[in-house]
């Protein structure tokens, strides 16, 4: 009984430019998502040849695992990824994985402050939210 050799594409060393069909084999996403997330995420800009065809650099490549890594595993929105990415929080990947945090609500999505403390600027319009809030919720009761 003869080996039939298998025709996959040999590795790409780290530092080599990537299609965006060797890019989106290797997350196992589809093309159109890769495409989609260009519009959402100005930081991702693949080189663009002739025939519009994409080449994905290194630091593309280790943006696209970001993004991923964001929105399919670790649960952030699109809104989310995006303020992250504007901050310019640096990416942190943890030693071991996270262990498994209790869902507190379905609406609940990681908000950026988890990364960093939020400004103070923030944290005024979150306070002034709440006793806006607090107050339209006593008046109601009155």
């Amino acid at each position: 009984m003869t080996d039939t050799p298998t025709h996959s594409a040999p590795a790409k060393a780290g530092d080599a430019f990537r299609t965006i069909g060797e890019l989106a084999d290797e997350l196992g996403l589809p093309q159109h998502i890769l495409r989609y997330w260009e519009t959402r995420f100005p930081q991702l800009r693949p080189l663009q040849r002739a025939g519009k065809r994409r080449y994905y650099r290194p630091a593309d490549v280790a943006l696209v695992r970001r993004i991923d890594r964001l929105l399919n595993h670790e649960g952030y929105t699109i809104r989310g990824v995006q303020k992250l990415l504007d901050a310019k929080v640096p990416d942190e990947t943890p030693a071991a994985p996270p262990s498994p945090a209790p869902v507190a609500a379905p609406s609940a999505a990681p908000a950026v402050q988890l990364a960093s403390p939020a400004p103070s600027s923030s944290l005024q319009e979150l306070r002034a939210i709440r006793d806006a809030l607090a107050a339209a919720l006593h008046a109601d009761a009155s």
